[in-house]
């Protein structure tokens, strides 16, 4: 059993009786053998039936792992009744399971529909010296503030955060307002609003129970996390985490519910995890000097548990910062460490793109997370918005994701068709195309509203006849959509494909099948054609034909990858889901690990290189100015370095001579007293 593996500390913690159970698990002390002993001593010795338990992590990953050890000792059927992922997965999964119809959507996705309904305003007519926030940024702020508080409404948070918009408020609102209509009409979900449907699922229903409920990374939640825990009817809560490793105060994370646990749960059991497995102990020593300028929330002190000789970690000082990068390389070139067990972490992206030019130059591979993965790609998200179309003849995102390759159709009008559709088909595009209602004008006005910003907009009709000999079939020309003024001729060949692909398309179920027939189809042939000319386009303006026959065969050969992946599921709605709940754990190549500091959050190498700290990136002043704290900087720093095993290496340059910047070195290399 895993009990007998574990250390004093870890066995009283995974032992612990039911309750409010709080594990202060330091870095590398071995919170995952504690959480896998933890489930084992539940079904074990305490008797408790496998759906009765439920592990949230922040990365299905992490969850699936931990069930996987947890395998070792118990037999495949009882370990797949255990209710686990993250929050957004085991929600999603608890909510269908009580009936709810859900079209998860990606944030980009809500993005592009908020921005609709933001441009239909003006906010000219108020006399302010402080510019509206645009839309995308609106977006952003509405998501923080979600996962920031239950109790005030959008604008009472704008207002404690201090914000200067009060004469915005109410157009915010009403934006907001007729942005949640149009994902209920839609059935749109967005992240937030999963666990937002849970929580409130969860005071009206009383079917859904667990003994347990443990939290992984428990220091990361936020708010809204926090609230659907307390949500689950539970007899016992096992969380595990540590307030030195909270670096997501960005996306709405709360330190103060890791730090005010033992006030909000009453006879709170708190347990700590002291000894670490994973660094040497130079390196421990080092991230201890920085951590330690931080408040201590609760008081706790590593132990080193690794013996024999140790490198010191080592300070790299270059003149230049693109000198940095390609002595870095040059180093991971020469060094004896499999290229699998380095890793070069960053603060900034931009530090990213040097290092990683630099090693591809000497021929070194390497994975970036967080660059354009398989999934980001323009071709992958096309076919996976005809996918959408077709699982969801209400996904109006995917329809104008689609006709953004459209000439002459932008956002707005394509928009505009797509409601047109849903008119004249009840609810169903595909009905609208085929069997479409009866309506001499399927067209919405707008309302006029001169306070919420909202003015007339009348639509004029043009002749059919414009079309009549492109070659379209009877039943599409009569179709009203046509008649809409802006459409030119060839968005209206767009449309057509569009029309023949649904036509064609309806029938399959399976979703390899389905990804088959789109790459055979019209429509991803055109789309095709555009990125691969987009993409062999010269300086010049002309075309190079052999790059884009190239271009063209890459786009394809992600088709088939694609396919492939389909191929693991039984139908095309499960397939999406898939894709919208894990994609952004996938990664895909071999070599050097290039990570954010973020992204390595929760992994370990043999030898790793912390780039670019200098003062003003590391720790990032403009992110600072603008909410952030040195405080959350310096834990960034703390979870950086001990992400190294046997080697650390600190680097900063002190010239950029792109942006002719000097830099001074980061406080934290004089708080870790490599620097005097």
């Amino acid at each position: 059993m895993p009990l007998s593996r574990l250390n004093k500390e870890q066995l009283e913690a995974a032992t612990a009786k039911a309750g409010s159970n709080l594990i202060i698990a330091s870095a590398g002390t071995g919170k995952t053998s504690t959480i896998v002993a933890r489930i084992a001593y539940l079904l074990k010795e305490q008797n408790v039936k496998p759906e009765h338990i439920l592990l949230l992590t922040f990365t299905n990953k992490a969850a699936a792992e931990m069930l996987e050890r947890v395998a070792y000792f118990f037999d495949k059927d009882t370990v797949s009744k255990i209710e686990s992922g993250t929050f957004h997965a085991v929600s999603y999964r608890l909510l269908k399971k009580l009936g709810k119809k859900i079209s998860l959507k990606q944030p980009k996705d809500l993005k592009m529909l908020l921005k609709t309904i933001h441009a239909r305003r003006r906010f000219d007519h108020i006399d302010s010296p402080i510019s509206a926030y645009q839309s995308s940024y609106l977006y952003d702020m509405f998501s923080l503030y979600q996962n920031s508080t239950v109790d005030l409404s959008f604008s009472q948070w704008l207002q404690e955060e201090g914000s200067e918009h009060g004469v915005y408020y109410d157009i915010y609102e009403d934006i907001f307002e007729e942005f949640k209509e149009l994902k209920h009409e839609y059935g749109y979900v967005d992240f937030n609003d999963l666990l937002i449907m849970m929580r409130e699922a969860l005071k009206k229903d009383d079917t859904i129970k667990f003994s347990e409920v443990l939290v992984d990374e428990y220091q990361d939640t936020n708010t809204l996390q926090g609230s659907l825990i307390d949500a689950f009817d539970k007899k016992s809560l096992f969380c595990v985490g540590d307030y030195d490793q909270s670096i997501y105060a960005f996306n709405g994370a709360n330190i103060e519910i890791i730090g005010s646990f033992g006030d909000r749960y009453k006879g709170t059991n708190i347990f700590k995890l002291n000894k670490n497995y994973r660094s040497t102990s130079k390196i421990l020593s080092l991230a201890n000097r920085v951590i330690e300028h931080n408040p201590r929330l609760y008081d706790k002190k590593l132990e080193v548990t690794r013996t024999g000789e140790c490198e010191s970690p080592k300070l790299l000082i270059y003149n230049e910062l693109f000198t940095q990068y390609q002595a870095i390389s040059s180093l991971i070139q020469v060094a004896k460490t499999p290229h699998e067990e380095v890793a070069v972490i960053f603060r900034n992206n931009s530090s990213a793109d040097g290092i990683e030019a630099t090693l591809r130059e000497l021929g070194i591979p390497c994975k970036r997370k967080g660059g354009i993965s398989f999934f980001d790609s323009r071709e992958v998200k096309a076919m996976i918005d005809l996918i959408s179309v077709v699982v969801n003849s209400k996904d109006m995102m995917a329809f104008i994701h689609t006709f953004e390759y459209a000439k002459g159709v932008g956002a707005a009008l394509s928009k505009e068709l797509f409601e047109a559709l849903f008119k004249l088909g009840d609810g169903d595009i595909y009905q609208g195309f085929f069997h479409p209602k009866d309506i001499a004008n399927p067209f919405k006005r707008r309302a006029k509203n001169y306070q919420l910003g909202l003015f007339d907009d009348c639509h004029e009709f043009g002749s059919v006849s414009r079309f009549y000999n492109e070659g379209f079939n009877e039943a599409f020309l009569s179709n009203p959509i046509l008649k809409h003024a802006r459409l030119s001729v060839d968005g209206a060949k767009f449309i057509y494909k569009f029309y023949q692909y649904m036509q064609n398309s309806t029938r399959i179920k399976h979703p390899k099948t389905l990804v088959n027939h789109i790459m055979s189809s019209e429509i991803f042939s055109q789309i095709a054609d555009f990125l691969a000319t987009q993409r062999a386009t010269r300086k010049d303006g002309s075309v190079d034909e052999t790059a884009k026959k190239e271009s063209r065969g890459r786009i394809f050969r992600k088709g088939h990858l694609l396919k492939d992946l389909a191929g693991g599921y039984s139908s095309s709605e499960r397939f999406l889901n898939a894709l919208t709940l894990g994609s952004s754990e996938m990664s895909e190549g071999d070599g050097v690990n290039l990570l954010s500091v973020h992204a390595s959050k929760g992994l370990e190498f043999s030898q790793v290189y912390v780039i670019d700290l200098m003062d003003g990136r590391f720790p990032n002043r403009k992110l600072m100015s603008k909410g952030g704290s040195l405080e959350e900087e310096r834990r960034l720093f703390y979870v950086a370095t001990t992400r190294a095993k046997d080697k650390l290496a600190l680097s900063y340059a002190k010239y950029d001579k792109i942006k002719k910047i000097e830099y001074i070195h980061s406080p934290f290399l004089k708080e870790a007293k490599l620097i005097t």
